[in-house]
C-alpha cells in the first residue's frame, strides 16, 4: 500500500459491513440500459470491482411508473428486475467490492415524458419548477402512501437480488427533497408545515425499506446545500433535517445543489472551473450532527485530494466517480503507488454527463472504452507484429499510438511541432481550461509507457513514409484554417484567427468582434480573456447562444461569467463581410444585416479544414493508409481518441 494514503486505504465498515478501504463509485446515469440491468452495465460496473472499487453505488432506480424521468432509467418497481440486479452484485462481489443500489422518484424534476409529452408530474404541492417549467400535482395522502410503500417493494427486489444496502436519494431537489424543502412544500397538512412534518414522508420511506431489507445497509443520499437555486434548502437547514433523520439511516451520502434551477444543477457534475474537493466542508458539518458515516462527493479526481478530506475528518468515505470513468483502475494504481499513471479526470463533462444529455450512454474522452467494455474492456493482443508509422502528436495520433504498442505493434509517431498535444495545447492556455491539458499528458505518458518512439520537430511527409515502409500508416495530422471566403470581404479590416489570439501571436484591438461559428468551448474562453484584459468584446454566435455545442454543465456557468463580465452576445448570425471599423453579419432565420459598429479588431473563430496533404502524397501507395481525427474531418478531442482507439484496435 502506498503510505501516502493511510486513511484512503484503512478499512471501514458500516455496521457489520466491511469495506476494504475509502475510495467508492457513486451512483450516476449511464445511459447503458432500457429500464433493466443488462450485459453492458455489468460489464461497466464489472471493470470499476476489478480496478479495485471498495463499494459501488449503482444509478438511480425507478421506485413506481410515475418516477420514470427518461427512457433509460432502471427500475425497481416489478420482480422482474431481480435477475439482472443479482448479475451485478455477483459481478463485483468476486473482487471484494461491496454493492449498493438507488432508490428514486424525481417528483416534478422532469422534462418530459417517454412519449415526448410533458408529464404531470407528482411532488408535495404544485409550486412551479423552473429549470423543466413544469407545474406538478400535489401528491394526496393515498398516494403518498402508495409511493412510500413502492420503496418499501423496491428495496425488497434489491435486498433478494443480493446487494449490500440501498440509498434513498433525497439529493438534488428530487421528490423526498421536495417535501423537505418549505419553500416547496406549502402543504397543511400531516407532510407539511413543521420541521417534524416535512420529514415525515423520508421517515416513513426509511421504514418501509428497513422492514424488507432485513440487516443490510440503508442509506440517504442528500444535498449538503441546495446553493445557486434561490429557493433551495441551506447548509443549516439540511444539517438540521440530517440530524433528524440520523436515527432511521445507517449512513448519510452528502453532495452538493439541485436540479430545479440551471445555476444549481451544474453541481450535479461540476466542471473544471469548479475547486477540486470544493463539496467536502458540507459533508463535514452533517458529519458533526449525525453521529453516523458520511460520504462526500464533489470533484475529488485524485487520491491526495481524498486523502487530505480523509485526514481532516470531514467524511468517512469519498466518492471517484468520474475519476473512475476516466480510469477504472484508479484505486488499484493509488494502492500499488503507481499515482504517476493515474488518468486524472479533467471534468470536461463532454462524454460522461454529456452523453447522457444528449441520450447517448456515458463514456470518456480520454477513454473511450469506458462506457464500451464489451468491445474494448479487454485489450486483444495481436496476432502478428507490425510496423505501425503515426503522423501527428495530438490527441487522436497519441491515442492510437498508444494502444497500437500495447498490443504488440512496433510503432514510432512523428509530430511535426516541438511539442506533444495537438490543439490541447490552445485549450489548456484560455482562463479556467487549464485542467484540460491533463488530456495530453495523460496520453503522452501512456503511449510512452507503452514503448512508442516518439520523434517530435519531425515533419514528415510521403516520400519519408515510403522509405520507411510501414505496414500501416496512420494519418493524425489535425486541421487547420481555412480562408474566410466572405461575400462581403474583409478589405480594411484587421482580422485574424482564433488559434492565433490564444498563442500570443495577433495583436488585438480594445474593441472586439468574435465571430464564433463554432459555438465551442473557443469563443467562450476568448470572449472571456479578452474581457478581462480590459477589451470591449461582442461575441456573435452562429447558434441559439455561445457554447451551444458544448456539455451545458460546462456552458452554463461560463455564460453567467461573460455576463458579469459585460460581454455582448449576439445569437443566430453568420459573418458575411468587415472593413476598417465594422463586421457585418446576417441574421440566420430571416436574413436581415446586423452590423458591429466602432471594432478595432475581428476575431475569427469559423469552420477548420482538414489538413490532408499527406494523404494526398501517400495516393497509391502500396501500404495500408487510416486517417482519423481533426485530418478526417475536424471535430473534438473525444472523436480524435476514440477515432485513434478504433484504429489501433483494427490492426
Amino acid at each position: 500500500m502506498d503510505a501516502r494514503f493511510p486513511n484512503l486505504f484503512s478499512p471501514f465498515a458500516i455496521r457489520h459491513l466491511a469495506l476494504k478501504h475509502r475510495m467508492f463509485s457513486s451512483g450516476h446515469d449511464t445511459s447503458l440500459t432500457h429500464g433493466r440491468v443488462n450485459d453492458a452495465l455489468v460489464a461497466y460496473h464489472r471493470a470499476r470491482a476489478e480496478g479495485g472499487a471498495a463499494l459501488i453505488v449503482v444509478e438511480v432506480a425507478a421506485v413506481h411508473e410515475s418516477a420514470l424521468y427518461h427512457s433509460t432509467t432502471l427500475r425497481a418497481d416489478t420482480d422482474d428486475c431481480v435477475p439482472g440486479y443479482r448479475r451485478l452484485a455477483d459481478a463485483v462481489r468476486s473482487h471484494d467490492c461491496r454493492m449498493f443500489g438507488q432508490l428514486f422518484h424525481a417528483g416534478r424534476e422532469v422534462m418530459v415524458g417517454l412519449d415526448g409529452t410533458t408529464p404531470a408530474a407528482l411532488s408535495a404541492s404544485d409550486t412551479p419548477n423552473e429549470r423543466f417549467h413544469l407545474i406538478p400535482r400535489p401528491m394526496g395522502r393515498d398516494l403518498v402512501a402508495e409511493i412510500v410503500a413502492c420503496y418499501g417493494r423496491a428495496a425488497g427486489r434489491l435486498a433478494e437480488a443480493g446487494l449490500d444496502g440501498v440509498e434513498i436519494v433525497a439529493s438534488h431537489g428530487y421528490l423526498p427533497a421536495q417535501f423537505l424543502n418549505p419553500r416547496i412544500n406549502v402543504r397543511t397538512d400531516e407532510y407539511g408545515g413543521s420541521m417534524e412534518n416535512r420529514i415525515r414522508f423520508l421517515v416513513e420511506i426509511a421504514a418501509a425499506a428497513r422492514a424488507r431489507l432485513g440487516e443490510r445497509i440503508l442509506g440517504l443520499r442528500i444535498s449538503g446545500s441546495e446553493r445557486d437555486t434561490p429557493d433551495g434548502l441551506s447548509a443549516g437547514e439540511t444539517a438540521e433535517i440530517c440530524a433528524r433523520l440520523a436515527p432511521h439511516f445507517d449512513y448519510f451520502n452528502v453532495t452538493v445543489g439541485s436540479v430545479t434551477t440551471l445555476g444549481s444543477s451544474v453541481h450535479s457534475v461540476p466542471p473544471m472551473s469548479f475547486e477540486p474537493g470544493y463539496a467536502a466542508p458540507l459533508a463535514s458539518g452533517i458529519k458533526a450532527r449525525v453521529g453516523k458515516p458520511v460520504f462526500t462527493a464533489g470533484r475529488v479526481n485524485h487520491p491526495a485530494i481524498a486523502e487530505r478530506i480523509l485526514a481532516s475528518g470531514m467524511a468517512d468515505m469519498v466518492a471517484m466517480t468520474r475519476g473512475m470513468i476516466s480510469d477504472p483502475e484508479l484505486a488499484n494504481k493509488a494502492r500499488a503507488g503507481k499515482v504517476d499513471e493515474i488518468r486524472v479526470c479533467i471534468a470536461c463533462d463532454q462524454a460522461c454527463i454529456g452523453h447522457i444529455h444528449n441520450s447517448v450512454s456515458i463514456s470518456c474522452i480520454q477513454f473511450p472504452e469506458s462506457g464500451r467494455e464489451i468491445k474494448y474492456g479487454t485489450l486483444v493482443h495481436a496476432a502478428s507484429r507490425k510496423k505501425v508509422l503515426v503522423a501527428g502528436g495530438g490527441p487522436a495520433g497519441l491515442k492510437a499510438a498508444s494502444v497500437a504498442a500495447r498490443r504488440g505493434h512496433e510503432v514510432v509517431l512523428y509530430e511535426r511541432e516541438s511539442r506533444l498535444g495537438g490543439q490541447v495545447r490552445l485549450a489548456e492556455k484560455l482562463p479556467g481550461r487549464m485542467e484540460f491539458g491533463g488530456l495530453a499528458e495523460n496520453l503522452i505518458g501512456e503511449a510512452l509507457r507503452a514503448g512508442v518512439r516518439v520523434q517530435t520537430g519531425a515533419a514528415i511527409d510521403g516520400a519519408r513514409i515510403r522509405r520507411e515502409a510501414p505496414d500501416i500508416a496512420i494519418l493524425a495530422t489535425g486541421a487547420r484554417a481555412r480562408p474566410l471566403g466572405l461575400e462581403g470581404g474583409t478589405e480594411g479590416a484587421h482580422v485574424v484567427d482564433a488559434w492565433q489570439v490564444i498563442r500570443g501571436e495577433a495583436n488585438v484591438g480594445g474593441s472586439v468582434v468574435i465571430a464564433d461559428w463554432r459555438c465551442d468551448w473557443v469563443g467562450l474562453g476568448l470572449a472571456e480573456m479578452l474581457a478581462r484584459d480590459g477589451r470591449r468584446v461582442r461575441l456573435c454566435v452562429n447558434g441559439y447562444m455561445p457554447g451551444q455545442m458544448i456539455p451545458m454543465y460546462v456552458r452554463d456557468p461560463w455564460l453567467g461569467v461573460l455576463q458579469r463580465l459585460g460581454v455582448e452576445i449576439v445569437p443566430l448570425v453568420r459573418l458575411v463581410g468587415a472593413d476598417g471599423n465594422s463586421a457585418y453579419f446576417q441574421h440566420t432565420t430571416n436574413g436581415d444585416g446586423v452590423i458591429c459598429e466602432n471594432m478595432d479588431t475581428l476575431v475569427a473563430n469559423l469552420a477548420r479544414a482538414s489538413e490532408n496533404a499527406l494523404e494526398a502524397e501517400l495516393e497509391g501507395w502500396g501500404g495500408k493508409v487510416v486517417v482519423i481525427g481533426d485530418a478526417l474531418s475536424p471535430r473534438t478531442a473525444e472523436e480524435a481518441v476514440l477515432e485513434g482507439l478504433k484504429a489501433a484496435w483494427a490492426i
